[in-house]
């Protein structure tokens, strides 16, 4: 790459952003052989990233507004995300029940058919009615129900990003977290910029993936825009479980919004989400109307019911939707914007976007911004395995690890199994038992993994670790979580 002018550190793509989206393009740049820095001015994947309903799916919902290009889309980069990341993604059946229903069969069949359409061949089975024999499906419902069983899959959306990040770094990218852009000015065909960690940087092209901030980062930037974010709050609540089994639900309410009912963490339901318009990215706070509208929506279905005293944890994340002028939160596009502006050096803002696309959008990224720093636009990362998925399926790995690492258990083994794929022979190489593993910190989490956490993913607080890194927060107590902060602590000063 050419140089440009002296006087700060150079780089030639500063991404402001450590969501799902900057860190996709930090993963596409750096694989394009550009020097790429990217700063998040919290954690990886700390806000809307770790905050999403935890699918890659197409988005069935999306049929309604006439989005078939973004399902498609979505349904392609879903096949592609289950061969890259077999460790953190899997297949998951959607139960789909016609009571309470404010679509007619046909109609819900149709779209069904269509998003089996759409998807093209997917290795996942096509979506079919429900019948009598799926007792387990059918155990947790409250009445007699006729309804749909599909398909999707289900991410560790955190771990992703993460995954995201580590292959962009292995590549060459800066990632640095904790640190905040204060101020940037173009000057010629560079970027100047001040970091809050005192360094100055020149960069010949700026990525603004800020998500909910990106219009605070454009009026801090000077930068005049015609497009617009919609910010749209979506919470969850987390139960203790509220069926057996590996599927979800798929709920239909009459506000003719959908909630989904989801195995989580083994002994915990979660449920969400809601769609909620929000003035400031710092409202992303599950409220108790949220809570208790959430809690109404599996009711109206399953036998357990649930209530407000039943949660044990609630997340919230504010989605940064491109402004399309709809009325209604819950019909705003999901689909993404890039604008690209060229009056200088380069600066391109991302508005919108989901987990399941932003590998498309960074190679989308890349196509517009890439000409102006000397890359020829072509696709790097369709068939690109992410860190630790170069496994032979999920189960063959697990039966891997439980042999060569007997001691994990088969509880701890699954998890780190999932977490880290392939690159757990990286952390654990020859250890050949529990006391090879140090210090034990609670819910199966030792020493070893936490200064891997922190060695390798940038985790840097002990909330990074209990509730980014892994959800092991939600398994332990207040007094084990106050216990591990203080062992954190007193290892990394």
């Amino acid at each position: 790459m050419s140089n440009c002018v002296t006087g700060g550190v150079h780089y030639d793509l500063l991404i402001v952003g450590g969501g799902i989206n900057g860190c996709a393009i930090a993963r596409e740049a750096s694989l394009a052989g550009l020097k790429v820095l990217l700063v998040e001015q919290d954690d990886l994947a700390s806000h809307t990233s770790s905050a999403s309903t935890k699918l890659i799916h197409g988005g069935l919902r999306y049929l309604e507004t006439y989005e078939f290009r973004l399902v498609r889309e979505a349904l392609h980069e879903r096949e592609r995300l289950l061969a890259a990341a077999p460790h953190l993604i899997r297949p998951m059946t959607f139960v789909l029940p016609h009571a309470h229903a404010v679509r007619p069969w046909w109609m819900v069949r149709a779209g069904l058919w269509l998003y089996d359409m759409l998807a093209g061949r997917s290795s996942l089975p096509r979506s079919r009615s429900l019948h009598a024999t799926d007792t387990a499906f059918l155990g947790p419902l409250a009445g007699d129900h006729r309804g749909f069983v599909y398909s999707d899959a289900w991410v560790d959306d955190a771990r992703l990003t993460l995954a995201n990040a580590l292959d962009a770094a292995a590549h060459g990218a800066e990632i640095a977290t904790r640190t905040e852009l204060t101020s940037a000015v173009r000057s010629g065909n560079v970027w100047w910029a001040m970091l809050s960690d005192g360094r100055a940087v020149e960069a010949r092209g700026l990525v603004n993936a800020a998500g909910p901030w990106v219009r605070t980062l454009l009026n801090k930037l000077s930068i005049a825009t015609p497009s617009q974010v919609r910010l749209v709050k979506g919470s969850h609540i987390v139960v203790p479980k509220l069926f057996e089994g590996d599927h979800a639900y798929i709920l239909q309410q009459p506000d003719r919004r959908i909630v989904f009912a989801i195995p989580y963490e083994d002994e915990f339901t979660e449920i969400g989400t809601t769609d909620i318009a929000v003035e400031r990215p710092e409202d992303a706070i599950c409220s108790q109307e949220e809570t208790q509208y959430l809690c109404d929506a599996v009711n109206r279905y399953l036998i357990r019911k649930v209530s407000p005293a039943d949660v044990v944890w609630t997340w919230s994340g504010v989605r940064p939707l491109h402004d399309d002028g709809a009325a209604k939160a819950q019909t705003v596009t999901r689909d993404y914007l890039l604008e690209l502006d060229e009056d200088g050096s380069p600066l391109l803002s991302i508005f919108g976007g989901k987990i399941t696309t932003a590998r498309a959008l960074a190679e989308e990224a890349i196509e517009k911004i890439g000409p102006a720093l000397g890359i020829e636009p072509r696709p790097r990362t369709r068939a690109r395995v992410f860190p630790g998925g170069a496994i032979a399926g999920f189960d063959l790995h697990l039966e891997h690890v439980l042999a060569r690492w007997p001691f994990l258990g088969e509880e701890r083994a699954r998890r780190m199994a999932r977490a880290y794929g392939n690159l757990l022979g990286e952390m654990l190489g020859d250890v050949e038992d529990e006391a090879g593993m140090g210090t034990t910190l609670g819910a199966g989490l030792t020493e070893i993994e936490a200064r891997w956490m922190h060695d390798r993913e940038w985790a840097l607080t002990p909330d990074d670790a209990l509730f980014r890194r892994s959800k092991l927060g939600l398994h332990l107590s207040r007094a084990e979580r106050d216990a591990f902060a203080r062992w954190w602590s007193a290892t990394f000063v």
